[in-house]
């Protein structure tokens, strides 16, 4: 990393990207848990999961009380077909007000400049930046024009940026920035690196992949460099991302390649206290971890899904309790299988909260029980805990859709 003379000026609620070792944004590891945990371990800065503009476009910004964070919600899908006098919501959006102040950015999935401002404005006064992901290689992503798709049409991606710059950076003295993969040739991500650069975004995040690359293929450094002297040329500051697992690692890279820091991605789905130097003890052992994960978890009324996911991932050889956890219904026996005591009685209120009280018959349940007695009394094979496990179920999503929250119609 080196002292630039020349620099794009940092926002006054920005941040500058340089010196900063930060967390990537990642599905389902990137949820608010998951960056909670990254910073308290010493992560620079947090990337939320990418997040597509059309989502955001419509939903409601509300102060959860319960959890001292900022949703935002829109209504179920299927409320209209089965209306009920409780109001219910999807999750699109969760962040902390202030324990990620100043130090969030907001990734965010689009192909249009038009709908990529409408939904940057929605959340810019919470965030320090927008960042435009252009290097998802997911089919999620390209197929609708966005990430690694934009690669590939840099007029529209670099319309894309300015318009953020001009429409939300300015307005909301925010940070505005992208993230890219390599294009085939280093001409030609040459090209790319300075069409972008001449935009006003403060910050070019590079992926050391081309698109067609899969995570367990090595990164690519050679053309590193090469991008990190064109962004300093233009006074952007440049991060590096791929294969990079802590932050002691990090930093040696970009001092290595010239670059002002770098993202830890998967080192930190498996193990968030990478972010810890080696002077400070290095990596924890992953029981710790884990029950500092359960406790953050629990405090912002995580989705179970998307918890039981990052157990997974930090779990290392998926020792024998990893199988009763993954076979959990909810925190409160989770808890009790991992032997955290002390949060027992939290997450036995979360579960009701969420509407996982194993305890707990539903309406259907006891219909579907009902309907099923002369089934059983006959010697039939569906049993009242397949119809409870038929019922608990609840989709999953990869940008946080489908987490059912009640909340009073208050705006923040």
């Amino acid at each position: 990393m080196t002292d630039l003379q020349r620099r794009v000026p940092i926002p006054r609620n920005g941040v500058d990207y340089r010196g900063k070792i930060v967390l990537a944004p990642m599905v389902r590891s990137g949820e608010l848990p998951s960056r909670l945990l990254a910073l308290k371990y010493g992560a620079d800065l947090v990337w939320g999961p990418e997040t597509v503009d059309k989502s955001m476009i419509g939903t409601t910004k509300r102060f959860n009380p319960i959890t001292s964070t900022i949703d935002f919600t829109r209504m179920s899908s299927n409320a209209g077909r089965f209306p009920t006098t409780v109001q219910k919501e999807s999750l699109i959006y969760r962040l902390h007000p202030t324990r990620e102040h100043g130090r969030l950015i907001f990734q965010i999935g689009t192909a249009s400049p038009a709908t990529a401002v409408e939904a940057a404005k929605l959340v810019a006064e919470n965030v320090a930046g927008i960042d435009v992901n252009a290097g998802c290689p997911k089919p999620f992503s390209t197929t609708g024009g966005m990430g690694a798709a934009l690669l590939q049409d840099p007029d529209r991606l670099a319309s894309i940026l300015q318009a953020l710059v001009k429409e939300v950076g300015e307005v909301y003295e925010i940070s505005i920035s992208v993230k890219i993969r390599l294009l085939e040739t280093a001409e030609k991500t040459a090209a790319l690196v300075r069409k972008l650069c001449s935009t006003g975004i403060t910050g070019l995040t590079v992926h050391c992949r081309t698109t067609p690359m899969r995570p367990r293929e090595r990164a690519i450094r050679e053309q590193l460099r090469m991008i990190a002297d064109i962004c300093h040329e233009e006074g952007v500051a440049c991060l590096m991302n791929g294969d990079v697992k802590n932050r002691d690692e990090a930093l040696n890279l970009a001092r290595e390649y010239g670059a002002d820091g770098a993202m830890i991605a998967t080192a930190a789905e498996a193990n968030p206290s990478c972010f810890r130097t080696q002077s400070e003890g290095g990596m924890l052992p992953w029981t710790e971890v884990v029950e500092e994960y359960m406790k953050i978890a629990l405090e912002v009324d995580n989705k179970w899904g998307n918890t039981k996911f990052l157990l997974s991932q930090i779990m290392p050889g998926k020792p024998q309790v990893f199988r009763k956890v993954q076979g959990s219904k909810g925190y409160r026996p989770a808890c009790e299988m991992l032997e955290l005591n002390d949060l027992i009685k939290m997450a036995r209120e979360v579960d009701q909260r969420l509407g996982i009280d194993e305890q707990k018959e539903t309406k259907a349940t006891r219909k579907a029980k009902h309907q099923n007695k002369s089934a059983q009394a006959a010697g039939g094979s569906m049993s009242s805990q397949r119809i409870l496990d038929r019922e608990q179920k609840s989709p999953l999503s990869e940008h946080g859709l489908g987490i059912s929250v009640t909340l009073p119609a208050m705006a923040v």
